[in-house]
Order: structure tokens, then sequence, then C-alpha cells
């Protein structure tokens, strides 16, 4: 009778686990879907309002500072109601921002506002989301590798999904769908039920997790990584348009379509996003066996010598260059959010995701001011340079994470 029983509450246990991660794998999916659609229209966008690269990018600053500075109150909010209502406001928000969006595709200020609202809802997913993750599952990293891998699905097919329906149905078309897709996601919610608070899968606090020290440097490392994100998602799109023409000529002459620029520099985006994916399973594993620590050091250590040289190629050598950079940058996230998830109390976790994405997409998302003024002044290849800077000063501050933490162990 025990074992029967047993056997029955473990049993629930992996089914509401995975509805856990059904629901946040999804929305995590959407979340980094609608931050990436709009680089992908970088260079369309340019042509259609009649104003320079530079100008249009800077359309996302609003939409990519409110996606991380909204995120401490949805953390908070997230901590006193729970996810499942404000996953719901993700979903709806980020549905009626995108119809706002296609509304708007002739007015730089609308579209600005339009962008603006689908950074606020989307910025609900990370805080609550990871939140619940982490309050809600086992064995974390391994859950949190899993959901980065639909991240990154996201952040990969975002630029083909865009380039595809912008080449052959229009800017408006793309943000229609897009609502759509945001909408469909109230029906997922309405199947999960939250836990009781008294059944969550609790465990004994690490001693670590009173030092508030440790995760200060820790927001930021993930300030500069996010400048490293934001930099380097916005600019491919629009950087393998100019910088990929043979690549473009080559799949012309194979498809014998009729296929644009703008296209073939998504779809190749797509391709290199995809190997986060990757990266994000490679991550997870690490998480598992090492100290958490020594994996974030050394993924970060070998982005640095291949952003500098993606600033000095093109074509095929870009491409496997660029795979490289995206496949340790995400392997970094499932490494980085289970040390969050080890510096913090369970109850705070929410908050400190918050905190988290205020500092890595929020002030991160000062770094669409900064391309800005690159690419005016030096050329849009001087961008991986500066993030090849940006990345030398992170591996130096996780340097000082080992140093402060040297008598502990985080794994």
């Amino acid at each position: 009778m025990m074992k029967a029983v047993y056997m029955t509450n473990k049993i629930s246990t992996k089914t509401e686990e995975q509805k856990v991660l059904t629901l946040t794998c999804f929305s995590h999916f959407l979340s980094h879907f609608n931050m990436l659609i709009f680089p992908a229209l970088v260079i369309p966008l340019s042509a259609h309002l009649g104003i320079s690269i530079g100008q249009t990018i800077e359309i996302s600053f609003w939409m990519y500072l409110m996606y991380g500075l909204t995120a401490l109150p949805w953390g908070l909010a997230a901590d006193k109601w729970g996810a499942k209502p404000l996953l719901a406001l993700f979903f709806l928000g980020s549905a009626l921002s995108c119809f706002a969006a296609g509304l708007y595709t002739d007015s730089i200020n609308g579209l600005a506002l339009s962008i603006m609202g689908l950074g606020i809802f989307s910025g609900i997913y990370h805080p609550a989301g990871l939140g619940l993750i982490s309050k809600e599952t086992k064995k974390i990293s391994r859950k949190l590798a899993v959901n980065g891998v639909f991240g990154s699905l996201g952040i990969a097919t975002a630029a083909v999904f865009a380039g595809f329906f912008n080449s052959y149905f229009g800017l408006q078309t793309v943000f229609v769908l897009l609502g759509l897709m945001n909408l469909s996601g109230l029906f997922l919610i309405a199947g999960y039920k939250p836990l009781p608070i008294t059944k969550t899968n609790q465990k004994p606090q690490n001693t670590i997790t009173s030092v508030l020290t440790p995760f200060i440097i820790l927001l930021c490392i993930m300030m500069l990584a996010g400048v490293c994100y934001r930099g380097s998602t916005l600019t491919v799109p629009a950087y393998f348009e100019l910088k990929n023409n043979e690549i473009f000529s080559f799949c012309t002459s194979i498809t014998g379509l009729p296929l644009t620029t703008n296209l073939v520099a998504t779809l190749s985006t797509s391709i290199i996003l995809m190997a986060g994916i990757l990266g994000q399973l490679f991550g997870g594993r690490l998480a598992e066996k090492f100290d958490l620590r020594f994996c974030y050091i050394f993924m970060h250590l070998i982005i640095i010598p291949v952003v500098f040289f993606m600033a000095k190629t093109t074509n095929l050598p870009l491409i496997v260059l660029s795979m490289a950079y995206f496949f340790f940058l995400l392997g970094t996230q499932p490494i980085e959010n289970t040390l969050v998830a080890k510096l913090t109390p369970k109850k705070f976790l929410s908050t400190a995701y918050g905190l988290k994405f205020i500092f890595t997409f929020g002030v991160g998302a000062l770094s669409v001011k900064a391309i800005k003024s690159i690419e005016t002044s030096f050329g849009i290849e001087s961008i991986f340079t500066f993030l090849g800077f940006v990345s030398i000063l992170l591996v130096s501050v996780i340097g000082l994470l080992i140093l402060v933490t040297s008598n502990k162990k985080i794994s």
C-alpha cells in the first residue's frame, strides 16, 4: 500500500513537472522570438521608412530597455501572486502589442511605442518562468538547460520567420502572425494548475545564499553578458545581409529561386543561432558536473578570440565563427541561471531573476545606443570589436567572483 502511494506521488510529481516545463518552454520560446523579430526587419524597415540603418535600430531602444527594466517589478509580482496570472498577462499583452505594431508600420513613433509594449509584456517571462522552474522542479540545471533550448529555438527561428513572411507577404503580416502566436499561449496556460506552496520542492539553502557580495558581482557580470547578447543578436542579421554576398549568389544559383538578400541573411542567422541550442545542452551538462564558476569563465574565454575574428571575416568563415560565438554565448545561460538559483533563497527567486534581467536586458539595452554610434562613426564591423573588449572585461569580473568565493564550492 505504502509503495503504491509512493509511486502515485512520484508519477504525479513528474506530471506536474512536465506541465511546468511545457508552459515555461513555450513561454521562453515566445519571449525571445518576440524580441528577435525586429533585428531581422532592420534593413526592410530602413527602406520602408526612408531612414538609415542606425536610426532604424534606434527604434527598438525602448523595447529592449523595457524588456529588462520591467523584470524586477514582474519578479516581485510573481513572488507575491504566482506565475500563472503573470504568464497569462504576458501572452495577452504581447499579442495586443504585436497587432498594434502591424497597424503602425508606416509610423516611426507608432511602431516604437507598439514594440515598446511588446518589450514590457515579454519581460514578464524570465522572472516568472525561471522562478517557477526553480521552485517547482528538481535537477534545476538540467531543467534550465531544456528550457534554454526553447529560448534558443525562439532566437534562431525568429529571423527566418520574419524574413520569409516579410519577403512574400509584407511587414504587417509578420506582426499580425506574431500576435496570433502569442495569443495561442492563453490556451496552454489554461491547463496549468500551480502547486500549493506547501508542496513545492524545497531544498536546504546553500550557505552561500547569505552572502550578498557574490550576487552583486554576478549582476555586474550579467550586465556585461547582456551587452554582448543584445549587441550581437541585434547586429547579425544586417551584418550578414551586407557581408555574405557570395553566399547569396551561391544560394540563388543553386536553388534558381527569386531569393532576396534579406531572406538569405535571415535564414543564415537562424542556422547559426541553432548552434545555441547545442550550446544550451552543453552548458547544462557542464553545470551538473563541475563548479559553476569555472564552467562560466571557460565558456566566456573562448568567446573572446571568436568575436574579434568576426569583425574581420565575410561569407563562410563568418558563418562558422558566428556559430561558435552563439554556441558558447547562449551555452552560458543555464550555468548563469543556476548560479542565480544557488545564490538566492527560494522565496525570492522570481525577484532575483527580475534583478538579473534588469541588468542583462535593461542595462544591456544601452548597447542599442552604442551600436548606433559605432555603426555611424566606424562602420558595422567595429561593433564586433567593441563586443570583444566587453567580453574581456566580463571575464575579468568572473575572475573577481571566483576570487571572492574562493572558500566556497558552487555546484
